[in-house]
């Protein structure tokens, strides 16, 4: 009962922060700027920790260890546990002290333990067959620890922020995938390309350290553990009597019921289709159907994840100043970008600068999806104390969709793989299609979600 209680949400500190109202103001301003920092920079240590597999993929093809169907599976294995841990831990993060549940999370992911199992792999103490148990298990575990990342990421958001600027700092703080993407793909390639794939789950550990160190230092778990109102008071915003009078539980079930919210989540789940099939599988795709070295593969993938920051920092901001909140029709538009920019990056030729302007065009689009298919567009429908329940379920069918994605694109790999003399070659025609087909489906699934009905957000607050 004590080790809950450790992560129940804080209790209002007995004495308030001293001072007037103007005093009260500048310390809330800096201690959240504090919480979004945190946010924003251990969020991206944390895809760090998960996008490490990404990286390594062909030189664990070509040293023998796996094959692609097993490194589809063991990718599958952690989306899905990801998939059922966003869900519940999102649930969760409503009611939990977010500083102690994020970094507990991140002390979890560390994975160093596979590079070592590689090692004793390929010094032929461990046979392939335990190698991939080893393997299959420990990165499903890692995926319960990446789910206590984005739920209580958001949920701090939601408990220092006003509504008024909140798809703003939202977008900053979806910019976190993108920026851990890019930290994995250029960091941890390096390390690969210099020391060998064993040691990129080093490097990751390392990030996952330095994470833990900046949450400890600067996230907040809400405005009156600090001593300070509650956010309603420091922003003026006002709850209506039924709002102060349903409970966090009534107001996560208004969230699970409404079909708004799912149909999102399955346009967000179609979109990680894309988003994973080139995160996870494009470095694999450029070094085997464009020739590509593995360090110019990692450094044109990286340049998707580089974009999507900006992508997404933007958005959010454009939406909140100059369309009042309502991005389903942008979501539209940007979501039929990205579709052509992932055709742009498979079907164009194997020159450097039209591979880097697909990658442009994608991960500009896709960090603006990630923010709002990802989230905020759902988050907009439902009351602030159901944000973490929200977050929940729209990241349970993302990454069911994207653990799908990874057992679907390993076994269409493998069956139209082709020998030529001793090495293999794999046909990647059968799983664009795919991919571009789910693209297509997500941005089709937006128009659903009119204007109208994503304005009764206003009806939550």
């Amino acid at each position: 009962m004590r080790f809950i209680n450790y992560f129940r949400k804080s209790v209002p500190v007995a004495t308030p922060y001293p001072g007037n109202e103007d005093a009260q103001q500048r310390y809330y301003k800096k201690l959240r700027l504090q919480v979004l920092i945190a946010a924003l920079l251990s969020h991206s240590l944390y895809y760090v920790c998960r996008t490490t597999l990404n990286v390594v993929k062909e030189p664990i093809l070509d040293n023998g260890a796996l094959n692609a169907t097993q490194l589809g599976m063991i990718g599958s294995a952690m989306l899905f546990v990801y998939a059922v841990g966003k869900f519940v831990n999102g649930f969760l993060a409503d009611y939990s002290n977010i500083k102690r549940f994020m970094a507990a999370g991140l002390i979890l992911s560390a994975n160093l333990i596979i590079g070592i199992a590689g090692f004793l792999n390929g010094d032929g103490y461990i046979g392939n067959a335990i190698f991939f148990l080893t393997f299959i298990i420990l990165w499903g575990i890692n995926g319960w620890a990446q789910s206590m990342g984005g739920p209580p990421g958001i949920v701090s958001l939601s408990r220092w922020y006003p509504l008024s600027t909140r798809g703003t700092y939202y977008g900053f703080f979806s910019a976190s995938h993108n920026l851990g993407e890019f930290f994995s793909f250029l960091f941890v390639g390096a390390i690969v390309g210099l020391c060998g794939w064993h040691w990129g789950f080093a490097g990751s550990a390392v990030a996952g350290a330095i994470g833990i160190a900046i949450i400890i230092a600067l996230l907040h778990d809400s405005p009156e553990s600090k001593g300070l109102p509650p956010i309603e008071v420091l922003t003026g915003e006002e709850k209506s009597e039924e709002h102060k009078a349903r409970s966090t539980r009534k107001m996560q079930r208004t969230a699970v019921r409404n079909p708004l919210v799912w149909m999102l989540a399955l346009s967000s789940a179609c979109m990680y289709v894309a988003r994973y099939a080139v995160n996870g599988w494009g470095v694999l795709f450029l070094q085997e159907v464009k020739g590509f070295t593995l360090v110019e593969a990692s450094q044109i993938v990286s340049v998707n994840a580089l974009l999507g920051i900006f992508g997404a920092v933007c958005c959010g901001w454009l939406t909140d100043r100059f369309l009042h909140g309502r991005r389903n029709v942008l979501a539209f538009i940007v979501g039929l970008i990205n579709t052509a920019a992932l055709c742009l990056f498979f079907f164009s030729g194997s020159g450097m600068s039209i591979n880097i302007l697909s990658m442009v065009l994608f991960g500009t689009t896709i960090g603006i999806l990630i923010c709002f298919l990802g989230g905020l567009m759902a988050i907009d429908i439902v009351p602030r104390e159901a944000t973490g329940a929200t977050i929940g379920i729209v990241g349970l069918t993302s990454y069911i969709g994207a653990g799908m994605q990874d057992i679907i694109s390993g076994r269409l790999l493998d069956a139209h793989k082709v020998m030529i003399g001793s090495e293999t070659h794999y046909n990647f025609t059968p799983a664009t299609l795919f991919w571009i087909a789910a693209s297509t489906l997500s941005f089709l699934l937006v128009l659903f979600v009119s204007r109208k009905q994503q304005g009764k957000e206003h009806d939550n607050r």
